[in-house]
């Protein structure tokens, strides 16, 4: 793991989805815990599990996948990173981009916490545009 944690959650994520694994394990802080919370909201993973391993606490996310048996396998989870350590990008409540035209959702990290797209347009705040998934 690197020093951009919300990197390297969405690209263990994105991992796990192409490769059709059903659990993903990421190592657990507050940032990581609140991301995890709005994912699971917003109904884009199952389950959330918090275990201890060797002094140090993970998440265990259990993925959900499209239930199709029959044709190609297509990715459930579009993960893409806005914002980056190297470029931050901001954004004011009413420019708050939307993603396929308000089906997928932007997550943010504002002054009152992380939260989604829609919650920051009704509190009118904004702040660093994370990711979008759709």
């Amino acid at each position: 793991m690197g020093k951009d944690t919300i990197a390297d959650i969405i690209t263990s994520i994105r991992n796990a989805d192409m490769n059709r694994k059903g659990t993903v394990r990421i190592p657990s802080t507050n940032m990581t815990e609140n991301f995890v919370k709005i994912l699971l909201r917003e109904g884009f993973i199952e389950n959330v599990k918090k275990r201890r391993e060797n002094d140090n606490y993970l998440l265990v996310l259990t993925l959900r996948y499209r239930r199709n048996r029959k044709g190609s396998y297509k990715t459930f989870l579009n993960l893409k990173r806005i914002s980056r350590p190297g470029l931050q990008i901001f954004s004011n409540s009413q420019r708050i981009p939307k993603i396929l035209g308000g089906m997928g959702i932007v997550i943010l990290s504002t002054s009152r916490g992380i939260m989604t797209d829609r919650e920051a347009r009704l509190e009118r705040i904004g702040g660093e545009v994370l990711c979008s998934i759709w």
